[in-house]
């Protein structure tokens, strides 16, 4: 049943606005009427055409990583409990502050009363709902355990979501301290520095070699300054073109890996959520080949994707999981190890599982050591920095008292 979008006026003349379901606009306007209400626009929920299907047309994105997550931790609930879906539907829609999310959540009320799996009226809006979880979701109904795969969904979102904030959280402070250490820098040699000179540009004594150099970067940056970020934007604008292009992004993210701390970071960030997303696909009984294929799209990386989907193949053609990824240098061997402990034993998704725990727990391990070690490091480059400019400043002070004597 179609969603519809009203204005009208209750009889104390105030305007009320909100979403009513019917089977066209006419039946709208009268279903307002029989609420003792005057009808002044029923519009039809916008829809655009996706993927050869319906989708909901709202301006952005409706939920955020963590707004999803409480959503379905919330359906789960009321799943779990034995409501039907579409009266659980109707319970979020009703209690959520936020009228776009009321309104997403009243267009998939509508195609579920219309007959259509969950999963299908989800594909109407594939910017809240990705492949992965539309796949969750199918797969959940298919089994006649929504609830509890729900509920597991909501678990890896929840999980995903501990480890991004934790690798940010981990990555703010260093990067807080480096911009501040820039600006204050820049600063000092295009202000500061120049003040000094010109107070010893009377005297006709040579200057400190440490002042001389100071004074030069510092002409360097107030007359050619302006061009360097220029050329820094124009770089960065390029890259940022350049990696649209799929095959110089394979490129680059191959690069990406190799570097000696953060290459690490990367393939283990990866490589826990492309275990994690597969333990809960397979888990959920989806097939291995259709997992595979939606794990390997969840990969930031291009040329970690590039060999999930070689090892797509592989296993497409008859391989076991555990030697198709054990071909892949870029994943760790610890993934292809825990996958040959869950084909032997039967226990496929619970060894995925454990293995994306075990790296995303070494991913937060090393990126806690090395936030711990640039700390002090920042703290010392920047007084470093500082310390030389004062020296430069305070030389020629020096040196004009020695003079003096």
């Amino acid at each position: 049943m179609p969603a519809y979008r009203f204005e009208a006026l209750d009889s104390a003349g105030r305007t009320s606005t909100g979403l009513i379901e019917a089977d066209n606009a006419r039946a709208a306007r009268a279903q307002l009427r029989a609420q003792q209400l005057v009808p002044m626009e029923v519009n039809p929920v916008a829809q655009e055409g996706t993927a050869g299907s319906p989708g909901l047309k709202l301006r952005g994105r409706v939920f955020n990583s963590t707004g999803l997550a409480i959503w379905t931790r919330q359906l789960a609930g009321l799943v779990v409990s034995g409501l039907p879906l579409e009266r659980a539907l109707t319970a979020l829609a009703d209690e959520s502050d936020n009228e776009r999310q009321r309104e997403l959540v009243a267009h998939l009320r509508s195609e579920v009363n219309a007959g259509a799996p969950f999963a299908r009226a989800l594909a109407t809006a594939p910017r809240e709902f990705d492949d992965v979880y539309r796949a969750v979701v199918a797969a959940g109904e298919q089994s006649g355990n929504l609830g509890l795969v729900l509920e597991r969904l909501a678990d890896d979102l929840e999980e995903r979501q501990a480890l991004r904030a934790r690798l940010i959280g981990a990555a703010l402070y260093p990067a807080i301290v480096s911009l501040i250490a820039v600006v204050i820098v820049i600063f000092l040699v295009s202000y500061v520095v120049p003040q000094v000179a010109s107070v010893f540009a009377g005297t006709r004594q040579s200057l400190p070699v440490l002042t001389e150099a100071m004074l030069g970067l510092s002409a360097f940056v107030r007359q050619w300054g302006w061009l360097v970020a220029l050329v820094l934007a124009a770089g960065g604008a390029l890259l940022a073109v350049s990696l649209r292009n799929e095959a110089f992004r394979e490129r680059f993210d191959a690069g990406w890996l190799r570097l000696p701390l953060i290459g690490r970071l990367a393939r283990g960030y990866n490589a826990a959520r492309f275990a994690g997303t597969l333990a809960m696909l397979a888990g959920a009984g989806v097939p291995i080949l259709k997992a595979l294929q939606a794990a390997a799209e969840t990969l930031h990386n291009r040329a970690m994707r590039a060999d999930a989907l070689d090892a797509l193949v592989q296993v497409r053609e008859g391989a076991p999981l555990a030697s198709a990824l054990a071909g892949r240098k870029r994943f760790p061997g610890l993934l292809s190890m825990f996958s040959r402990l869950g084909e032997q034993t039967g226990t496929l998704p619970a060894m995925l599982d454990r293995a994306a725990r075990q790296l995303g727990q070494e991913v937060q391990r090393r990126a806690m050591q090395l936030a711990t070690l640039l700390e002090p490091l920042l703290i010392v480059g920047m007084g470093g920095i500082v310390m030389l400019i004062v020296l430069a400043v305070l030389l020629p002070i020096i040196q004009l008292n020695t003079w003096v004597k």
